[in-house]
């Protein structure tokens, strides 16, 4: 049955603010908790920063008094529910095990949107990053293997392999060459504008989250690998954000998170097996459906549009956690050697010699690379690298070394 936020009727503004003791919300138990719920409370805490950053934003950007107020006020509930999403992780889980579950997040998440993406050049975008995060993932893997001793499919069960992707070392590329084509709104399938919006909040709290944590590990090995890492996950924020598109109004935005919040709350409340964390998306949903009912308000009202005009008449199909094993082996192997020039994905064979991708990894992987010294060190101590595959060797057999 489909289900039109739109047509619903949520929890009056005036009835959405809590008290402490509601927000400091016990968090799961971590050995316990099911790894999907662990990266659907990743994933919301990401979409609830991306639409406060967003608000904030658009109050520096208008001068009128009833509309910023309005703002802050959807602002400060909206940041009532980050903090309840955020405080569901326990204290008890190490940093390196929050950041395996951000990757098995960046990896899940983007393999189902590209898996149901209609527009091939969002689609192939979604592929590109996807290769990288599943690189990032075994890399932390390791590291947390080999300073820890914890294997990392105790965090993500053995719902997603771990395994090498594109290198990290390769994926060093100049500014210039993440920046690709912005969708057309009036064209696009709304859905391409939601798996977009989406993936431009969890990429940015991954950076956000990398620039903060980073500097907490003594290990200089371990520092030096947030540091790079860091420095890819601005690049992957910069790729997704590109392919929003820039003309539309700041309230039309407004009115794209909203709905977009919407559109997860109701997708995880359905796949939600905690009980009592299905009961915070479903009463964050109902004033969510509120939050879309005002910003549509203010659409009519500042711009006289009906927000009908660009947004589906009922949620599409809902966005699931589950397993993308044999997809992601295909985009492996099929694309690992793509790189971009300017807007395009191509072979990095294809590059001409003086290619600034070529110059840019000259300067940056000069002196060592982090994310190739945490595999050789692991190998070292270990005797091998870190791996959980349960499909079979690597697809590609110059990486099963």
């Amino acid at each position: 049955m489909s289900f039109n936020p739109l047509a619903e009727k949520g929890i009056p503004l005036d009835q959405q603010l809590r008290n402490w003791s509601e927000l400091n919300v016990q968090p799961y138990i971590k050995d316990q908790v099911d790894p999907y719920t662990r990266t659907r409370v990743i994933t919301m805490n990401g979409i609830e920063t991306e639409g406060i950053f967003f608000s904030h934003q658009f109050a520096r950007h208008t001068a009128d008094p009833d509309l910023r107020r309005q703002l802050a006020m959807l602002r400060r509930v909206e940041q009532q529910q980050q903090k309840v999403v955020n405080w569901l992780t326990p204290g008890n889980e190490s940093t390196l095990e929050v950041t395996i579950g951000y990757e098995q997040v960046a990896v899940d998440l983007t393999a189902f949107l590209a898996r149901h993406e209609p527009d091939p050049y969002i689609k192939q975008a979604f592929e590109f990053g996807l290769l990288e995060d599943f690189d990032h993932l075994y890399r932390y893997a390791n590291l947390l293997e080999m300073t820890e001793g914890k294997k990392a499919e105790e965090v993500t069960g053995r719902l997603t392999e771990i395994m090498p992707g594109r290198p990290t070392v390769a994926e060093h590329r100049h500014p210039y060459d993440d920046v690709r084509r912005p969708s057309d709104r009036t064209k696009a399938d709304p859905v391409s504008l939601l798996h977009v919006l989406t993936l431009v909040a969890s990429e940015q709290q991954t950076m956000n989250f990398y620039m903060n944590v980073g500097n907490r590990p003594m290990n200089p090995l371990a520092r030096g690998l947030y540091l790079e890492i860091a420095q890819i996950e601005e690049q992957h924020v910069t790729h997704y954000e590109s392919l929003l598109d820039p003309n539309a109004s700041w309230l039309e935005q407004e009115v794209l998170h909203q709905y977009n919040e919407c559109y997860l709350y109701y997708s995880f409340m359905q796949q939600e097996s905690d009980r009592r964390i299905k009961q915070i998306w479903e009463l964050h949903l109902n004033m969510e459906i509120e939050h879309l009912r005002i910003a549509c308000d203010l659409l009519r009202q500042y711009e006289n549009r009906d927000p009908e005009e660009f947004l589906p008449q009922s949620l599409p199909e809902t966005m699931r956690f589950e397993e993308n094993k044999d997809y992601i082996r295909q985009v492996l192997a099929d694309q690992v050697n793509l790189t971009t020039q300017d807007t395009e994905f191509v072979p990095v064979e294809q590059l001409p010699e003086d290619a600034r991708y070529f110059q840019y990894q000259k300067t940056v992987n000069a002196g060592g690379v982090p994310s190739e010294q945490v595999i050789e060190e692991h190998r070292s101590q270990m005797g091998g690298d870190y791996r959980m595959t349960t499909e079979g060797a690597h697809p590609l057999a110059g990486a099963n070394r």
